[in-house]
């Protein structure tokens, strides 16, 4: 999920054209550095800086403020099987109460945007409520709405703020405030009070640990976020760290690491397509891009590269863009997102490379000021994700 972290900072985040989340005046009262981000005044870390956020995520709970995604209602008894011609995701068959991932694609099968939707008893007069990228969600919206907004309501949530509590801790300080959180499981979600706030929360997140994401509204939002960051175990987190964390979890930052050229293939993102939507399925194809996505699916040698995970294997950090070399100099791929991961304490990076060097284990060469520097394709995610699925499970 989530729009890439901006290239440049000197823009006032004050200036006029920049869109303020409700928090604003909070993260100025907190300290917050703020950068321009999708269209938004955004913290990108606090004064605690972001390495400290980063491991205090990892083992305590980290507040996120995430205003600046888009969310939206789908209404009507049609409103999956709408939804369901726009992504290659079962959506028709997600139990009421649970959350999934999913991929809205163009006619040639490159990813518009990564999304999260989740069923709110649509059936009986409920919804599908949906989480789109900031940077995206103007497009997104009016996207679903050219396409199925004869078939259910598509209505947005403008008015609607979106916090993320993340970390191993993030339970013990939400359900002191809203008994009954606890029994959530990962990709599952209800209503609750918080602190006398109206939300609608999943126990979901962003950065692979267990968590949170608590849509309220935009009038509510600062009680909220002041609530929570009077816990002990809570303190605010910048953008920095979120996609510092994000990239050790091994989880893709729309705008980096996916865009419109790529498919859900060639990101490695095959889990996404519930078999009932691949070839032989129920309720194959029927989605954009169709044709050529199963038929990568089905046929990997169609395929003429591939996302993969690289650890740099001398501690040099790896950027977006660098170009990455087999060992007898053939340029194969490209770095799209990488930095020193603060838990790994190794340089990682995600990449697109060909296909022949996408097995585990294979060394590459990243181009980095014109020197090469040794990294191996390895396993995501980076640090091990602690969603908390269940006693037992």
């Amino acid at each position: 999920m989530d729009n890439a972290l901006p290239r440049r900072t000197h823009l006032s985040a004050t200036d006029a054209t920049l869109l303020k989340t409700p928090l604003y005046n909070l993260h100025a009262e907190l300290g917050a550095r703020m950068v321009p981000f999708a269209g938004y005044s955004m913290p990108v870390q606090y004064p605690a800086g972001l390495m400290a956020e980063h491991h205090h995520t990892r083992t305590a709970a980290g507040l996120f403020d995430v205003s600046h995604m888009g969310q939206l209602r789908l209404v009507g008894p049609d409103a999956a099987a709408a939804l369901e011609t726009l992504i290659p995701v079962d959506v028709i068959d997600l139990p009421a109460g649970k959350q999934r991932y999913g991929l809205l694609l163009n006619d040639d099968g490159g990813i518009i945007d990564d999304l999260m939707f989740f069923n709110r008893d649509y059936a009986n007069g409920g919804d599908i409520f949906v989480i789109v990228n900031g940077a995206c969600k103007v497009g997104d919206i009016a996207h679903i709405q050219a396409k199925i907004g004869k078939r259910c309501e598509v209505i947005p949530m403008p008015d609607m703020a979106l916090l993320a509590l993340q970390g191993p801790q993030a339970v013990t300080a939400l359900s002191r405030l809203a008994p009954g959180v606890e029994k959530l499981v990962f990709m599952t979600g209800g209503h609750f009070k918080v602190a006398g706030c109206d939300c609608f929360l999943t126990r979901s997140g962003y950065t692979g640990e267990d968590g949170f994401e608590i849509s309220v509204p935009a009038a509510q939002a600062d009680t909220l976020a002041r609530a929570l960051l009077a816990q002990p175990e809570v303190k605010p987190v910048g953008l920095g760290a979120r996609n510092s964390l994000r990239l050790e979890a091994g989880l893709c930052l729309y705008g980096n690491d996916l865009d419109i050229s790529t498919t859900p293939i060639e990101a490695s993102l095959n889990w996404a397509i519930q078999k009932v939507r691949r070839t032989g399925g129920a309720r194959a194809g029927g989605f954009p891009g169709a044709d050529k996505v199963l038929a990568q699916l089905t046929d990997p040698a169609t395929l003429t590269r591939k996302r993969v995970g690289l650890i740099a294997l001398e501690r040099v950090p790896v950027r977006e863009h660098t170009e990455l070399q087999s060992t007898d100099g053939t340029v194969i791929g490209e770095v799209t997102s990488g930095l020193l991961g603060p838990t790994i304490d190794k340089p990682v990076a995600m990449a697109f490379v060909d296909p022949a060097y996408a097995a585990l284990g294979t060394k590459v060469n990243a181009i980095v000021r014109g020197k090469p520097v040794p990294m191996e394709v390895a396993a995501m995610p980076f640090v091990p994700a602690n969603y908390f699925r269940g006693t037992g499970v």
